[in-house]
């Protein structure tokens, strides 16, 4: 007689609209394997609201304890997975808290501020033999699936050039959300908090980078980090790709373009794709069956925070590190370094040159005169 597999104990830090709108969807997607079992926010009108819209899916919130303190909440409800959707500021301490008390961690972007905060958590994660994931949604739909398969083995021919474009438009009501657009508490602009999914993707798609030259800018914004950045980028493949991250783009779009030798391959959305945002255009030389045989996935599985979180529970039950965690995710959080420090130093920036001891190991920023809040 089989019996009912054990479900992990879940907790979400932070009840606001990437919670409510995207972590309490994922949670419902996968019930039969993960159970909510708190939630925890200052603001006990939004953790109430929270707990009504849990409610509204089905979901049994008699069995969700409300906390106004992280620390208690581990103490007395001891999680299996903690998924933090906080202001980017708190990420780094709550990760390392959850880490420590045993559980594994669904975080979102960016998972903290520098490559130094970074390299605390993978501490906390050797010590707790646990691990921390970022939430990096857009790599775990099927057509990004695929699209990495047919890439890794040489199905398209050798990538040689790449776009990776985020041009998105707020306003100033976006950011008179006081952690907005400050370094201490976002990180930076549209390089951390906007681009960095597509970017992410490309990274994906086309594996390590080995140098970077950008440019940034204020243009519109009175932030103290960008509201535009752009960047040449060479790959370890001897790809080229240039990444335009803006907020300043009234006609919004998210795309990546990819030219390998035998074929073209496009994605273009805005927050989110399926198989059909997705294009192949064959080479000139490419006999038609050929190109067949690059048709996306007959299974839509669409880029979701469902997706990321099924593939980190496949994880977990496997006792394996998940996707978007590790060096995996480290080399994204480094790309983001590496443009802002070619950006404000006018140099090139080559893999693995920011370490400690290099200003822009602890922050973003680099304590550039021109762009760090003391100026």
């Amino acid at each position: 007689m089989s019996s009912t597999p054990t479900r992990l104990r879940a907790a979400v830090v932070g009840t606001g609209g990437i919670v409510t709108g995207s972590h309490l969807p994922a949670l419902r997607a996968h019930h039969d394997r993960v159970e909510l079992r708190a939630a925890v926010d200052v603001d006990p009108a939004r953790l109430d609201a929270f707990r009504t819209q849990a409610g509204t899916m089905g979901m049994d919130i008699e069995g969700v304890a409300g906390y106004a303190d992280f620390d208690a909440m581990l103490d007395e409800v001891r999680p299996d997975l903690v998924l933090i959707g906080t202001p980017p500021s708190l990420h780094r301490s709550q990760t390392v808290a959850a880490l420590k008390a045993g559980a594994w961690v669904l975080c979102e972007k960016p998972l903290c501020l520098s490559l130094a905060e970074y390299d605390e958590i993978a501490a906390a994660e050797e010590a707790s033999g646990t691990y921390a994931s970022v939430v990096f949604q857009h790599r775990y739909g099927s057509g990004a699936v695929h699209a990495r398969e047919l890439i890794a083995s040489g199905g398209l021919g050798a990538p040689r050039v790449a776009h990776c474009q985020t041009t998105w438009h707020r306003d100033s009501a976006y950011y008179a959300v006081p952690w907005r657009g400050r370094w201490e508490s976002e990180g930076g602009g549209p390089t951390m908090g906007h681009g960095i999914h597509q970017f992410d993707l490309l990274l994906h798609l086309l594996g390590d980078w080995t140098e970077v030259r950008a440019m940034a800018a204020r243009l519109v914004h009175d932030t103290e980090s960008e509201d535009v950045s752009t960047a040449l980028v060479r790959f370890e493949s001897g790809a080229l790709a240039t990444v335009v991250n803006s907020v300043l783009s009234p006609d919004e779009v998210s795309r990546i373009r990819i030219d390998c030798d035998d074929a073209t391959v496009e994605l273009t959305h805005l927050y989110g794709h399926s198989n059909d945002d997705w294009t192949y255009t064959p080479a000139p030389h490419v006999e038609a069956d050929r190109a067949e045989t690059w048709r996306t996935p007959a299974a839509d599985v669409p880029s979701s925070h469902a997706a990321q979180l099924g593939a980190l529970l496949d994880a977990h039950e496997q006792g394996a590190r998940p996707p978007g965690s590790g060096a995996d995710a480290r080399r994204t959080l480094e790309f983001a370094a590496a443009l802002y420090k070619s950006a404000f130093t006018g140099n090139p920036v080559l893999a693995g040159e920011i370490a400690a001891g290099d200003p822009y190991y602890p922050a973003m920023h680099g304590s550039h005169p021109d762009w760090s809040p003391a100026r």
